[in-house]
């Protein structure tokens, strides 16, 4: 795998996350409460993941900017803007959901789930969305990849 490849990849780990997420909902709802953890705790992996790498590419990386077309750009940014917000604010939310299912404060764990689980499914999906947007859709100039290593860099490695 290729640096340039971890994009594709955050958008891949997103999907997947949004694909058990819809799982685990339909197994909840079954009283299928195996299948419904087996399904949460790969979805939160996938998210680890997704985080991991999404945090490893913008270090080395930069930032994109959605420039063209002018007139898509509010919209994008909109869009962005409400991703963005909710991803800060879903990793508290799916911590205390976790900790309270993992506790067995099941009537705890479904009050904040209530909540946890529509904006964890709004990120994911939005997460591929963007990466649609920006890099097929209407495609930006993309940061020319990792930065080269300073000389003390190079020699803490």
């Amino acid at each position: 795998m290729k640096f340039t490849d971890l994009p594709a990849l955050n958008a891949f780990l997103n999907g997947l996350s949004a694909i058990l997420l819809t799982a685990a909902f339909i197994f909840v709802r079954r009283k299928n409460i195996l299948a419904h953890r087996r399904c949460m705790l790969a979805a939160v992996s996938c998210s680890i993941l997704f985080l991991i790498s999404y945090l490893t590419y913008h270090a080395h990386a930069g930032t994109t900017y959605f420039r063209n077309p002018p007139w898509f750009r509010p919209i994008y940014l909109t869009l962005l803007a409400t991703h963005t917000i909710l991803a800060a604010t879903i990793i508290p939310l799916i911590i205390i959901t976790l900790t309270r299912a993992f506790k067995a404060r099941f009537e705890n764990h479904r009050k904040i789930a209530r909540w946890t689980w529509p904006l964890w499914m709004y990120v994911s999906v939005t997460g591929v969305l963007i990466y649609y947007l920006l890099y097929w859709k209407f495609p930006q100039q993309k940061p020319a990849g990792p930065k080269p290593a300073t000389t003390t860099e190079a020699s803490i490695r």
